[in-house]
């Protein structure tokens, strides 16, 4: 870890990278254009650690993020890798350990997927889960879809298939504080809740998230029982229908899953790949 020093070598950093501290609020053409997608990803996801954490130290390849009054909430918790460490899965895994030493989980994000993947197999035999995500920005119009009736809803009225959504990803595994951190902040950043409803039960939803001139759809989720009927399509459209006249509006999907030829088929165009391994609790 480094003091003042080494903050200032991390804006050095971000700002030869091509991208702004600043972003999404006071953004400019001239510092990162409409052609440069993934600059404009690096800087939305970089706004929200900025927004929600109170550590944000830089170390020799990144930099370490944390919330400290939200432990368990991993995207908020997790050592960011922004250029090749010339490290191997040990030290980076030991380096971790440092980093984000009482935690019950590790998390590490590759901004580079060329630099992640020679270290996949040795993380995944220590256990780790190895995601590549993808950042996609909405780039062309909707084509016509289901029709689907769609409707605005509280952010609460979806716990249910918010917990399902969590014991399919992580079975058997305690959320803790998880949804309450969840909630605090989605709604600190304007959260519009989105659901398709059957018997008057929510089955499937979504979530958008603004701030300042961007917005991201954050969750898009059908029940197992409801899917294969359109659903999923219905809620991606009414989130960026309801995101209304912003610069950029994303979604983030698996790599090497099929959503992301779902969101592709509605005018997402990729962005960035990352890459994200993970030791949960």
């Amino acid at each position: 870890m480094q003091g003042q020093d080494g903050a200032v070598l991390l804006v050095a950093r971000r700002i030869s990278a091509g991208y702004s501290l600043a972003y999404p609020d006071q953004v400019t053409p001239a510092s990162l254009s409409d052609d440069d997608a993934a600059a404009r990803a690096r800087a939305w996801r970089d706004a929200a650690h900025a927004a929600v954490c109170d550590v944000l130290e830089p170390w020799s390849h990144g930099t370490v993020v944390r919330a400290t009054s939200r432990p368990s909430y991993w995207a908020f918790n997790v050592v960011r890798v922004e250029e090749d460490p010339a490290m191997s899965v040990e030290e980076l895994a030991d380096f971790a350990d440092q980093a984000l030493a009482g935690l019950e989980h590790r998390c590490i994000d590759f901004d580079l997927v060329g630099a992640a993947e020679p270290l996949r197999a040795g993380f995944e035999a220590k256990g780790w889960k190895a995601e590549r995500l993808v950042w996609m920005r909405h780039e062309a119009p909707l084509p016509p879809g289901p029709e689907i009736v769609v409707e605005e809803v509280p952010y609460d009225a979806v716990d249910n298939l918010r917990v399902a959504w969590g014991l399919e990803d992580f079975p058997g595994l305690d959320q803790g504080d998880y949804p309450a951190h969840a909630r605090e902040i989605s709604l600190g950043r304007a959260a519009q809740v989105l659901a398709v409803r059957e018997d008057r039960a929510p089955v499937a939803f979504a979530q958008l998230e603004r701030y300042g001139g961007a917005a991201e759809i954050t969750h898009v989720y059908v029940h197992p029982e409801y899917r294969g009927a359109g659903r999923g399509t219905a809620m991606t459209r009414a989130a960026v229908e309801a995101a209304g006249d912003v610069r950029d509006v994303w979604i983030t999907a698996d790599d090497e899953d099929r959503p992301k030829e779902l969101y592709a088929r509605l005018g997402f165009r990729p962005a960035w790949v990352t890459m994200e391994f993970l030791r949960p609790p």
